[in-house]
């Protein structure tokens, strides 16, 4: 819902000041631009046989899965650009999905966040232990990736800043 560009401001308006959802635009937090938007990852469907390995995949999920991320990468660039445009050069990521898809290491997310120099990435969508390792934890490339899903925090918030 909040990632429908028509509800996204209707949400903005109904929450401000307390929240703000960020799509095609960003906030400010002392002198970093908190740019996101809700991201993508293709998380299937593949098809398994009884052992687990991979044996079939659906190629037409595929496609629409790839104009969905194409979709989103072009909202989190316009993110970057505005703030960049308004003098900002630091940056915090937000996405609602992981910044990678299962058994990638890198993305067109993870590409972005270092070419405008996003010191963290901070993302949710993966709940339950099975889900908690399905993409980047941690530094990686110059990067610090969290992971905020309030089970994987055990519902204690994490401090960013």
């Amino acid at each position: 819902m909040f990632w429908d560009i028509k509800k996204t401001g209707q949400l903005n308006e109904l929450y401000q000041p307390r929240l703000t959802f960020l799509q095609d635009s960003y906030e400010v937090y002392q002198d970093y631009a908190l740019v996101g938007t809700k991201g993508f990852t293709f998380e299937g469907p593949f098809y398994l046989d009884r052992r687990g390995r991979i044996t079939g995949w659906d190629e037409a999920a595929e496609e629409h899965a790839k104009k969905l991320v194409d979709r989103e990468l072009s909202r989190l660039r316009r993110s970057f650009e505005l703030a960049k445009a308004d003098g900002y050069r630091k940056y915090i990521m937000f996405l609602h999905y992981p910044p990678t898809s299962i058994l990638e290491e890198r993305s067109g997310f993870t590409d972005m966040a270092e070419e405008y120099g996003a010191e963290q990435v901070i993302y949710a969508h993966c709940h339950g232990e099975s889900r908690f390792h399905d993409s980047i934890h941690g530094e990686y490339r110059g990067r610090t990736y969290h992971l905020v899903s309030g089970d994987f925090l055990r519902w204690k918030p994490l401090k960013i800043l």
